[in-house]
């Protein structure tokens, strides 16, 4: 039986890339006026090469990109000319700044309105995302009974650190869960190395360029209800050895 619906968040519930646009110029604004030699120096088309820079420079943060932001924000004031007092403080202002804005979503189309029917419908909601977005934050925090993302685990999906960690959580069986995203990747083949069932968010109705297919796909997220019932009868006949 299925008991527990997983959710992707960045460009699976909303489009990721307008958020953290707006996000930078209102970081930029705040940079602005409290630290002008950062933005006398970088433009926000520069926050890209600062942060390929950090990436290059510490590979072990790949999977954060709450620690990429940090360190981009603490190698840019360095580069500024701020001293290595006033860093610590300026990043962690100017981060708090970023953060905030960065929760300032959209949701897709149906979206809400398909998270409210599963949660009637009594399944448990997780979102399980590389990205930092609180779902409390966000609006989904009346909805959603947890949340796990790649800062807290320590690894990407499709590294199966992450589903082993809700099925934990949970106390669930793989079998019992279905985990729902946009990334054939990340999100596909992240499940299928989990061992959980798998929805493909293919809003944009591209051709399937991964490995093993997802169970369902949808083209709209108000056919994710139906896309679970069809896994629902598809599950009654699977087991874990």
């Amino acid at each position: 039986m299925i008991k527990c619906i997983t959710f992707d968040l960045d460009d699976t519930l909303w489009a990721v890339d307008p958020v953290v646009y707006q996000a930078n110029i209102t970081l930029m604004q705040w940079l602005k006026e409290n630290a002008p030699l950062f933005t006398d120096r970088f433009a926000p088309r520069d926050l890209n090469t600062l942060r390929a820079e950090v990436v290059q420079a510490k590979p072990e943060i790949s999977h954060s990109v709450s620690l990429i932001r940090r360190n981009v924000l603490e190698t840019g004031l360095r580069q500024a000319g701020y001293s290595e007092q006033q860093i610590p403080e300026l990043v962690d202002a100017a981060f708090a700044v970023f953060m905030d804005a960065r929760q300032e979503v959209e949701f897709f189309e149906h979206a809400l309105e398909m998270i409210h029917q599963l949660h009637e419908q009594g399944y448990q909601l997780g979102a399980l995302s590389n990205g930092n977005a609180d779902i409390h934050k966000v609006g989904l925090g009346q909805h959603f009974d947890f949340q796990f993302n790649a800062d807290g685990v320590g690894t990407e999906k499709p590294h199966p650190l992450m589903f082993e960690k809700m099925l934990q959580h949970t106390g669930l069986r793989p079998e019992q869960v279905i985990h729902i995203g946009d990334n054939p990747v990340a999100d596909i083949e992240g499940a299928h190395n989990g061992g959980v069932w798998s929805i493909w968010v293919n809003l944009k109705g591209e051709d399937w360029t991964g490995g093993q297919p997802a169970d369902q796909q949808v083209q709209c997220l108000s056919q994710i209800p139906m896309a679970i019932e069809l896994i629902k009868q598809k599950a009654e006949q699977r087991v874990t050895l």
